[in-house]
């Protein structure tokens, strides 16, 4: 796979990503106050992982890297990671009746 082919993949992906978590952010600002609280534990950081995606896609954007296997590698961590705090989002919101 050819370097920028790689970093438009991902920029795909990832902004894939942002709009997954976007939804989940929206539907939590719709919840009642103590919901809201109380699902707060469950997805906390939600805005710090946006904040992190909107980088690396600017990132990738901008400048793709010559030697992408470390930053594949990286990535790859951060995606799974990712997904993990959508699904315990995700999760987090059907259990309070939104969305399902």
């Amino acid at each position: 796979m050819d370097v920028n082919d790689y970093c438009k993949n991902v920029d795909i992906e990832l902004t894939s990503w942002k709009a997954k978590l976007y939804n989940i952010m929206r539907q939590m600002e719709n919840l009642p106050t103590g919901e809201k609280q109380r699902m707060y534990e469950k997805v906390n950081g939600l805005n710090i992982i946006m904040t992190e995606l909107d980088e690396r896609i600017e990132s990738l954007r901008k400048s793709c890297p010559t030697e992408w296997q470390p930053t594949r590698e990286e990535m790859k961590g951060k995606i799974t990671d990712l997904g993990d705090k959508y699904e315990e989002a995700e999760k987090a919101l059907f259990d309070y009746g939104v969305g399902g």
